[in-house]
């Protein structure tokens, strides 16, 4: 009897180049995003002071409450030519102690400081202004 029965031998297998290329790219497509957020909603753009009389700050929102006041500081200025409005700093306030102080003692002049962002975030507040600090506080010579 003969034996016709053939050997398989399996083919080496081929690397697939582009399933390479396809996790790569998503890898560096997750990095650039998670920079590109990062650099929008958290990179500290700028910091400074504003001084002026605290016209309010309200607990607001619907799904995330955040902190958010209006200090109007002294002067006018046009807006456009032939109008007068105030200066008005609207900023989020996202440490519940500082907002109490600043809720409980509206209508003073204050020295605020302040971190500013490139974009606002729902659970930090609507502005891009951060109050993170109150260095003076005083009542309004009248």
């Amino acid at each position: 009897m003969e034996d016709n029965s053939q050997t398989i031998v399996p083919l080496p297998k081929k690397s697939n180049g582009f399933r390479k290329f396809l996790g790569r790219l998503v890898l560096l497509v997750l990095i650039f995003g998670s920079v590109a957020f990062w650099w929008k909603f958290y990179y500290v753009f700028g910091e400074g002071v504003k001084s002026g009389q605290l016209n309010y700050v309200v607990k607001k929102g619907n799904v995330f409450k955040t902190y958010e006041g209006k200090l109007i500081q002294s002067g006018i200025r046009a807006g456009a030519p032939g109008t007068i409005q105030s200066y008005e700093f609207e900023f989020s306030v996202s440490n519940d102690s500082i907002a109490n102080v600043l809720m409980n003692n509206s209508g003073k002049y204050f020295d605020l400081h302040y971190k500013e962002y490139k974009g606002s975030i729902p659970w930090r507040g609507y502005s891009v202004f951060i109050v993170d600090k109150i260095i003076k506080m005083e009542e309004v010579a009248h």
